[in-house]
């Protein structure tokens, strides 16, 4: 968290709200400067007064709107150009040869921070937005805009969407530095336990598992299950992508199985990382190959795939026996995630599954197709007698975010 918050206060954003405050208050003071300095020039003066009191009230008043991005709000940009734009349009009414002349407007400078403001808050989309409406008013306001009027109005309009894509490509970057930072905390915290775990933990379990088997008898089977154990924490440890979970006693395996926890609660909407609900699934006889970098789905989707994958691992379990290995593949290309689970057991003969089907067992039907036609994938199985079974899990990214 320390961190994370070195990286917020590092942020580029800071310094230009603190330059976009200095800038409101010294054009403020110049924009009073030059009318002051021009009064007596002016038609109807008292319009020039009011306006620029309005402003001096206005800038003072609300410096602490503009001291960061959270207090600066839609509503507070709106009236701050408002402000801006009426003080262009109010120039002819307090100097009737302001057009002829080519004077300034009665804000002159001040409305280059209003659009800066916009710049700042929403990037290059809402500076082109802001600076347009001030490129029109000042056409409106000069009636046959000159050569200097079109010059202005461009370096605004340059000058704001230019600031305001840096803005943004400055956020993107802040973004990916407080993840690598978040990602190289998790690492060594990782690292740290994975020590812990193996100075105690793998140690007692291994040493159980020798002993057990050097005894034999009940002791033999406790050691296996050490054994077995020992197996699926080195790969939980290893990977680090394991949500809370929780464990059951499988007896027909005499081993804990895993058995993820609802992360509905916890996402709050965000995408999820595949990896980490299948990888309770891995163990002594289940292998579990991923890829590097997070396979990440809409959490229904996520979840629906992973109960996918457990049904297919209970079968396993069910019909290939005790004794067979099964290998989990997940591969992400971008458009779809592919996930296949093999096994070496003896294959399902041909016409059993809907033989099984028609007696009312729907494992593969509901609990694997059933589940991938929901998400808009679809569940392939290829299953050879004596060479064991592959189910291919396809989940289109688009439809599963859907």
């Amino acid at each position: 968290m320390a961190k994370r918050e070195r990286v917020i206060r590092m942020s580029v954003e800071l310094p230009l709200w603190r330059a976009l405050t200095a800038y409101r208050v010294l054009t403020m003071a110049y924009a009073v400067l030059v009318f002051v300095s021009e009064y007596r020039e002016f038609e109807r003066p008292w319009v020039g007064v009011v306006f620029l009191s309005v402003l001096a009230v206005w800038t003072l008043a609300t410096l602490p709107r503009v001291a960061n991005a959270a207090s600066c709000t839609k509503r507070f940009l709106g009236v701050d150009l408002a402000i801006a734009l009426t003080g262009i349009l109010l120039t002819p009414l307090a100097d009737a040869d302001a057009q002829s002349v080519n004077s300034p407007t009665l804000p002159t400078i001040w409305t280059a921070g209003s659009v800066l403001a916009f710049a700042i808050k929403g990037g290059w989309r809402w500076a082109a937005f802001a600076s347009s409406l001030v490129a029109a008013a000042n056409l409106v306001e000069r009636g046959s805009p000159t050569r200097d009027t079109l010059h202005n109005v461009l370096l605004v309009w340059v000058a704001s969407v230019a600031i305001g894509y840096v803005v943004e490509v400055a956020r993107a970057s802040e973004a990916t530095l407080a993840r690598a930072l978040e990602i190289e905390a998790a690492t060594r915290e990782r690292e740290r336990l994975a020590r812990d775990i193996h100075d105690s933990v793998l140690q007692v379990l291994a040493m159980v598992q020798r002993r057990g088997t050097a005894l034999g008898g009940e002791a033999a089977e406790l050691g296996r299950m050490a054994g077995e154990q020992e197996v699926a924490l080195r790969t939980l440890v290893s990977s680090g992508l394991v949500p809370t979970t929780r464990a059951s006693e499988d007896p027909a395996l005499g081993a804990l199985v895993r058995t993820v926890e609802d992360a509905e609660g916890e996402t709050d909407g965000a995408d999820v990382d595949l990896r980490g609900l299948l990888a309770p699934h891995a163990g002594s006889r289940v292998s579990l190959a991923e890829p590097g970098a997070p396979v990440l789905l809409a959490p229904p989707a996520a979840r629906e795939l992973a109960a996918a994958v457990s049904a297919a691992l209970d079968n396993v379990r069910r019909h290939a026996g005790e004794s067979a290995q099964a290998w989990i593949l997940v591969e992400d290309w971008g458009d779809e995630v592919i996930v296949t689970v093999r096994d070496d057991g003896p294959g399902i003969p041909e016409g059993r599954l809907a033989q099984a089907e028609g007696e009312g067992r729907l494992g593969v039907a509901l609990s694997i197709r059933g589940r991938l036609r929901d998400l808009g994938g679809t569940a392939e199985l290829i299953s050879v007698p004596g060479q064991g079974t592959e189910v291919e899990l396809k989940v289109p990214r688009g439809k599963a975010k859907a």
